[in-house]
């Protein structure tokens, strides 16, 4: 299978080359990715733990999918594409805002990413993917919280630094109960 490749880009999230995904990682670069949160009319938000053979971060728990756009692909359709790929379905999304972080892992590859967060809506259970998902469950963003200060080595390096700086734009967009 060929290597996917990631879109590298400077501070302002503008295209400035290719690059395969593992050598981005190996070398730090700043590179595009986003990350999909679905929420229910609960206001619960889909997690999903990471499959055991993922290259970095196996079974960790996270937002409802993330990955990389490709060359010529919008945010939106992105996540689209990435949320059928690992949840089994797609549902219309958002994007709420972006950020830029950098998180070394134990295995000496680097997450460096420009970061697009998307959200949408979903009542029905996934039909999750087990190359990519290990398990999935819906929590409210508040119980979330609670359990990354309580056990903060249970998630990934961006879905801690997502809750951390915008929990109250995410409540923002939770559904009233």
């Amino acid at each position: 299978m060929k290597e996917e490749k990631v879109i590298l880009v400077n501070e302002k999230d503008e295209p400035i080359g290719l690059m395969p995904k593992m050598e981005a990682h190996e070398k730090a670069l700043l590179h595009r990715a986003f990350s999909v949160f679905v929420m229910n009319a609960n206001g619960e938000t889909m997690l999903q733990q990471r499959a055991k053979e993922k290259y970095h971060s196996p079974l960790l728990w996270t937002n409802t999918c993330c990955s990389h756009q490709r060359e010529g692909e919008s945010n939106i359709d992105a996540g689209k594409r990435r949320l059928m790929e690992e949840m089994g379905f797609t549902t219309e999304l958002k994007e709420l805002f972006h950020f830029m972080y950098k998180a070394p892992f134990d295995n000496g590859l680097t997450e460096h990413e420009f970061d697009h967060v998307m959200v949408g809506y979903f009542e029905e259970e996934p039909n999750i993917n087990p190359e990519e998902v290990a398990a999935w469950k819906w929590m409210h963003p508040e119980d979330i919280k609670k359990d990354i200060t309580d056990n903060p080595d249970d998630y990934t390096a961006w879905f801690k630094i997502i809750f951390e700086r915008f929990y109250d734009h995410l409540m923002e967009n939770t559904p009233a109960q």
